[in-house]
């Protein structure tokens, strides 16, 4: 027996060891989920570099890894977000959203605000919604979407998730208030792992904006960091008319491992935007799945990665147009430093009937060590033959003419350099319309090439710009 089946089997005495306590507390419709899901990643394990899906990203470390359930943490939430040393978790924006907040898995009441609001949301965690009356709802389209079939991370997550939000938006109900869903994982003395499962519907005619925000940091005792790991499955469903603007954001400590899968499926004339946002994890699997399953349905895809030292990101999204009329356009762009190693795999996929699509993809990547690498694969899938579609790639470094230009008007070397960067940045980050995040994902920016600068100033004369380590 591998060291990995060996692995592997510590995961089956963990759905065996919450199989029986869910007796009681969970649905019968649901437990046989579990139990097919568990089967399957069974039959699936774990993906290798075989698999042309996961060529260019080795989860070994995951694999090889015993991590056990994370345990909840006794902190008082609103300490931990007052915390003057992980900054990040009281950011500005959250405190003008109504936040659903997880700590290592669990809900932290005190940082949420559950319940059904005057504008027609419905905001909790996924466990208190099989006993409130959303069962129905959830029933009908939870692991409906995101098919465990075919992925070994859905896979587990649908065998082993605990919690997660549960967020549903009348028809026809205009939310003004953003939406935050919160995340945070506090490293333990021994490898720890959680599973958030969301679950959002929008219904017909309605209109929301949702941020889903990862972040992760070391227990403040601990002398060393110790890895964890976050496999988080979201399944959002956009009614008939629908206009969703949902932002995911990654920011995990450098030992932390994270995949994320974000499944859409969308209505007729619905409109959905996602901004994905890594900026942390030694590695990340970021996952956008579009079903445009309704004639006149619209989906917009931005994605910025911003890496260095010896991270890794994986970003694989796939537009899906399932139905005639439908439009999509895709715009994902990579920073990286250092040893840094990167990926992107975009496919668009124009199914036989799916005529008068209109879609268009762009990977645009910039390289600012000789150590940092990039692999891009945009790919077109079309059965339709009255469609216009285009896709393109590019990866290069920094322009020194225009780092000329800058620094013949008085600017230094590294502020001409900072410059550039955060200005191909921007072109992601002004698509972001709530200004209040749009404003902190700057700074954020901003601070990481501040340290990168440092770095920089630690290492003269070793030529270049320092890798941009991780600062999380």
């Amino acid at each position: 027996m591998t060291a990995v089946q060996e692995k592997q089997d510590l995961y089956f005495e963990r759905f065996a060891a919450l199989a029986e306590e869910r007796e009681t507390r969970e649905p019968a419709w649901l437990r046989d989920i579990r139990r097919a899901a568990m089967d399957r990643f069974g039959e699936l394990g774990f993906p290798t570099t075989k698999n042309e899906e996961w060529r260019f990203t080795n989860v070994a470390p995951i694999a090889r890894a015993s991590f056990a359930p994370a345990r909840a943490w006794s902190a008082r939430a609103r300490d931990l977000r007052a915390s003057a040393r992980y900054p990040s978790v009281g950011e500005p924006w959250i405190g003008t959203c109504r936040v659903v907040a997880f700590i290592n898995g669990h809900l932290a009441v005190e940082a949420s605000q559950p319940g059904t609001g005057p504008d027609g949301v419905r905001a909790m965690s996924l466990a208190a919604a099989f006993s409130n009356g959303s069962g129905p709802s959830v029933e009908a389209h939870l692991a409906r979407h995101a098919s465990y079939r075919d992925h070994s991370f859905v896979a587990l997550n649908t065998a082993l998730f605990e919690d997660g939000a549960f967020i549903h938006v009348q028809p026809n109900a205009v939310v003004e208030q953003p939406i935050a869903l919160l995340f945070v994982t506090v490293g333990d003395a021994e490898p720890t792992m959680t599973h958030p499962r969301n679950l959002i519907l929008v219904g017909a005619g309605a209109q929301a904006r949702l941020i889903e925000f990862h972040i992760g940091f070391s227990r403040p005792d601990l002398q060393s960091a110790v890895p964890y790991f976050t496999n988080a499955v979201t399944e959002l469903v956009a009614g008939e008319g629908a206009i969703v603007d949902y932002t995911r954001i990654q920011q995990e400590t450098d030992h932390g491992y994270h995949v994320g899968i974000v499944q859409t499926e969308q209505g007729r004339s619905s409109s959905v935007t996602t901004h994905s946002i890594a900026l942390g994890a030694r590695l990340d699997r970021e996952e956008v799945r579009a079903v445009l399953n309704g004639e006149g349905a619209e989906a917009l895809l931005h994605g910025l990665y911003v890496i260095g030292g010896h991270q890794h990101v994986d970003n694989h999204t796939l537009i899906d147009h399932a139905k005639p009329h439908c439009a999509s356009r895709e715009v994902y762009k990579g920073v990286l430093d250092g040893h840094a190693a990167g990926v992107f795999n975009g496919k668009i996929a124009v199914r036989k009937d799916a005529q008068k699509t209109d879609s268009k993809q762009s990977n645009k990547n910039l390289l600012l060590s000789e150590d940092a690498t990039i692999n891009t694969k945009p790919q077109l899938e079309i059965f339709a033959d009255d469609v216009k579609c285009t896709h393109g790639a590019t990866i290069g470094q920094i322009d020194p003419e225009a780092v000329f230009y800058l620094r013949s008007r008085g600017i230094g070397l590294e502020d001409a350099r900072n410059l550039l960067i955060q200005a191909f940045a921007n072109d992601v980050l002004d698509r972001i319309k709530f200004e209040p995040l749009r404003t902190g994902l700057r700074k954020t920016l901003a601070a990481r090439l501040g340290q990168a600068r440092v770095n920089a100033a630690e290492t003269e004369g070793e030529g270049g710009l320092s890798s941009l380590e991780e600062v999380g």
